[in-house]
């Protein structure tokens, strides 16, 4: 009788093994995918350099060419706003006043320099 009971204590002792949620550890990864999420967002962020747009008080004017189309995107944001304008190769007439001059400096980037005001 003594062995019949170590018996039964013992498989209760299995027993509550099977009775654990089987999915627990997924809630575990769940948790390690946002934690790497997180970490990738601030790694772009640094590497693009682009810890200017999350500071409220920056100003900056960017200007990017994609290299596969030739279209070229202007990004300007001040203090809070930031606007995106696009470039089109198409050729526009009519009459405007001189603004300033630009200038392209040996590394391929464009220099505006805006006219004094007469």
């Amino acid at each position: 009788m003594r062995a019949f009971r170590r018996k039964d204590r013992s498989k209760s002792r299995f027993t509550s093994i099977h009775r654990e949620d089987p999915l627990s550890g997924v809630a575990n990864l769940f948790d390690a995918s946002i934690v790497f999420a997180v970490g990738l967002m601030v790694a772009l962020v640094q590497a693009f350099s682009m810890a200017q747009i999350l500071d409220p008080n920056s100003e900056f004017t960017i200007v990017k060419r994609d290299t596969r189309t030739g279209e070229m995107e202007i990004i300007e944001k001040s203090k809070k706003e930031v606007k995106v304008k696009k470039m089109t190769p198409e050729k526009k007439s009519g009459s405007g006043t001189r603004l300033g001059v630009a200038y392209q400096l040996p590394d391929g980037s464009v220099v505006y320099v805006p006219e004094a005001n007469q």
